[in-house]
């Protein structure tokens, strides 16, 4: 859907928050999350901030409708990051005595987005420097919100790299995904008896040998 073949890619959804990108015969993870996938955490602080679902969009929008930043933790640890600091801090400020008067609910949405996705930034950034890939992938979920892929558009821009999304309807998991990756294994290395076939729900991307790359 967006005509690249080897991008670093930003992977951040309810579940995932993972930087990867194929090298030495396998996807590669350069960064992710310690703890809360960053959709969990927006989602989470949705509905501590009694925001219908999904909480995504309407945090998005609320947050268009401010430009007042409140210091929230920014915890980027190596390569990897963590958000559970962060919604804590957020549901804190829910619960304030000056929540309403110093600040409001826009605020917060506002000075979430911008340190969330500013670590995720800074975390692309870097594995882009250190992989040299000359294209950039964003999807999930989240890819949909627009202040995040301005952010990423832009240190894209600043390493002449090659920016996309994709498309959010094919952005989420789903069936056609997960058996297609299926038929690409099975031409690569052929079929696999039931007796070994065995299901992994723990198992990472980065232990997968993935020989129809190659």
């Amino acid at each position: 859907m967006c005509n690249i073949d080897d991008p670093l890619t930003l992977y951040v959804s309810g579940g995932n928050t993972i930087v990867s990108a194929f090298e030495s015969g396998r996807y590669q993870i350069f960064g992710e999350t310690l703890d809360l996938a960053i959709g969990n955490m927006i989602d989470s602080f949705a509905r501590e901030a009694d925001i219908p679902h999904p909480g995504g969009p309407r945090i998005e929008k609320l947050a268009l409708e401010s430009k007042k930043y409140i210091d929230l933790p920014y915890i980027v640890k190596g390569m990897d990051l963590s958000f559970s600091g962060l919604y804590t801090a957020t549901k804190r400020l829910l619960k304030s005595e000056n929540f309403g008067l110093e600040f409001s609910l826009s605020d917060i949405a506002y000075s979430l987005q911008e340190t969330s996705f500013a670590m995720l930034a800074e975390v692309t950034e870097r594995a882009l420097a250190h992989t040299g890939k000359s294209e950039v992938l964003l999807t999930g979920g989240v890819a949909a919100n627009k202040r995040l892929q301005n952010m990423i558009r832009y240190i894209s821009n600043e390493h002449n790299t090659r920016f996309e999304v994709v498309p959010l309807r094919f952005a989420g998991d789903n069936g056609a995904m997960i058996a297609w990756t299926g038929i690409l294994k099975y031409l690569s290395n052929g079929e696999d008896s039931i007796e070994n076939t065995t299901i992994g729900p723990k198992e990472r991307m980065d232990n997968i040998e993935v020989p129809w790359r190659n």
